[in-house]
């Protein structure tokens, strides 16, 4: 499928997700947390997206505001349902259910997504309930088959979380995500938490499974190689905004902002006898509190003209879907 008549599932538009910031005894809102500030993008049916960026910079609240955990400032989120676009920020009720039917949320740490005191059976029994599954044996055939789906044994339904390492017990957040048959699975750094061996395995089982059941994937992470090895393209994000989007190829091959460019400077290379020339930034991430005038960037950037300090950066397209914001590329400086 060409990028012309690929069908968009997701269209976010001018999102903001602002938390604010409450002090004395009447709780008066004296500011915001700025952690998603004015995100567009569009999400392809079929594609991994990959989001990446410094700790701190809005990627995992995106996530959770496109599937609703924390509801936006302002914005909308038109998911594609049935052939027409709805704008999910205005769902309530059984309409919020049978959105969270289709979309599906796996989280960072897996043994915090797993209730300690409960036995995998519950945990994987309680989705099915809720969305309507109320044959037992039909629950446990649905069971078994995403078990079999993450190469997890039946049997293992009868223990508890503590009795698993951390790549099996992802591997069920996985399989319980499947259960109800999901278009779309926001992962929030899915592997951070796991050793480097077990990575490789999970991230695998998911380019799997995803093939397997034309799963849309919104892949959040830090680890650069994991997005580059699992994404078709790449948002990267920098104090609550989109700064560039690319083909992760495209990305890789001709970072265009400045921040994008130190990010893949910082990815180790296995090779002692080949010196990687790192671009360090200098300076400190702005607060999201109160962030710079113009670029939120300028302060850190080695390219920083006058303009950058007074004017933010439009997300603009270079005519081959490569977008980025950044005030070089109007002054014709991009090969600096």
């Amino acid at each position: 499928m060409t990028k012309e008549n690929r069908e968009v599932i997701f269209q976010v538009r001018n999102l903001k997700t602002w938390f604010p910031i409450k002090k004395g005894m009447m709780k008066k809102t004296v500011g915001y947390v700025k952690a998603v500030d004015d995100v567009s993008l569009d999400i392809y049916r079929g594609e991994t997206l990959g989001i990446v960026g410094e700790s701190g910079c809005g990627k995992s609240t995106l996530g959770k505001t496109i599937m609703m955990l924390e509801r936006p400032t302002s914005g909308e989120v038109h998911y594609l349902n049935q052939g027409e676009y709805k704008d999910i920020t205005k769902f309530t009720g059984k309409e919020l259910l049978a959105f969270r039917k289709e979309v599906q949320m796996v989280f960072q740490d897996p043994y915090s997504a797993l209730n300690p005191l409960k036995k995998i059976y519950e945990a994987f029994e309680e989705p099915l309930k809720v969305h309507g599954v109320t044959d037992k044996k039909e629950r446990e055939k649905i069971m078994y088959r995403v078990l079999e789906l993450v190469n997890i044994q039946p049997d293992y339904l009868l223990r508890y979380p503590h009795e698993f390492s951390g790549g099996q017990r992802q591997r069920l957040c996985i399989a319980r995500a499947l259960e109800v048959n999901p278009q779309v699975l926001i992962c929030d750094e899915p592997v951070s938490a796991l050793d480097v061996s077990i990575q490789a395995q999970v991230l695998n089982l998911m380019k799997k499974i995803q093939r397997q059941m034309n799963l849309t994937y919104l892949f959040i992470a830090h680890d650069l190689s994991v997005v580059k090895y699992m994404s078709d393209r790449i948002v990267v994000m920098y104090l609550g905004k989109v700064v560039e989007v690319a083909d992760s190829k495209e990305l890789y091959k001709n970072p265009m902002h400045p921040y994008t460019r130190a990010l893949l400077s910082a990815i180790p290379v296995p090779d002692i006898h080949y010196k990687k020339n790192r671009q360090v930034l200098e300076g400190e991430v702005p607060s999201p509190i109160n962030k710079p005038s113009g670029c939120a960037f300028h302060n850190r950037c080695p390219h920083c003209m006058g303009i950058c300090k007074e004017a933010d950066p439009a997300l603009q397209d270079d005519g081959k879907g490569h977008f980025v914001a950044c005030h070089l590329y109007k002054e014709g400086k991009a090969d600096e």
